[in-house]
């Protein structure tokens, strides 16, 4: 199936880019010396001390990205993940229309197009300053309308790939459709454990730490649908 051809190698694109580019932002940051005396010079707000902030929530990834030049990085990097992931929920919409004989838009693909939609609003404003606590708000309701999206999206996929499993077991590996379950259960628990402490003040290293965990879990999802399909001919 050409569907499959092609989730599998969108995939790995929708995983490896925003993973090289948080990750090339956080390098950037913690050694701004290797940019200096030339126009990437990195900006005051943009540096950092080395940390691992995965273990220790030195720093967010929006303070890691938004800077110059890292926003050079960070901001193509996620207008062109959002593009992707948007023909990856369409190519999974037509695979699954295709195993139930159906012209439908599943709500898979409704709520995973909403997610990278909402991606690239949020790399968009992403380093705009603005003085006013609507602004502000609005920028984490975004953030948030991406994660959320996101995990229906995961969700409700996962959910059709179980009733198809059967139909589907010359294709995937059931193995790691266990492992998609179980990575969409955990971020769902954790999102919904961590709730009370990020709507509260304080806590900044926690809420960092989870940020950076988070972003990268969301999108092992994708690193795992390259395992889940089996190549085809």
């Amino acid at each position: 199936m050409n569907e499959i051809t092609q989730i599998r190698k969108l995939s790995l694109w929708i995983f490896f880019i925003p993973f090289c580019a948080i990750n090339l932002c956080l390098i950037i940051s913690q050694n701004p010396e290797f940019l200096e005396k030339t126009i990437f010079a990195v900006d005051q707000i943009g540096r950092s001390d080395f940390s691992i902030p995965y273990l220790d929530g030195s720093l967010s990834i929006s303070r890691a990205s938004r800077a110059f030049p890292q926003y050079l990085v960070f901001k193509p990097s996620m207008f062109i993940t959002g593009f992707l992931l948007y023909l990856y929920w369409k190519n999974n919409n037509d695979l699954i229309n295709k195993l139930y004989s159906t012209q439908i838009n599943y709500k898979f693909k409704t709520f995973g197009i909403l997610s990278a939609i909402f991606l690239v609003i949020h790399s968009i404003f992403l380093g705009i300053k603005f003085d006013i606590q609507v602004y502000k708000l609005f920028r984490r309701v975004v953030l948030l309308l991406f994660i959320i999206f996101e995990l229906i999206a995961q969700g409700y996929l996962v959910y059709h790939f179980f009733k198809l499993k059967n139909k589907l077991q010359r294709f995937i590996n059931r193995k790691v459709l266990i492992m998609k379950l179980i990575l969409v259960s955990i971020l769902v628990l954790v999102a919904i454990l961590s709730l009370p402490t990020l709507v509260t003040k304080g806590n900044t290293h926690f809420k960092h730490m989870l940020e950076w965990n988070y972003f990268v879990g969301v999108i092992v999802f994708y690193l795992l649908s390259r395992f889940f399909w089996r190549k085809t001919t």
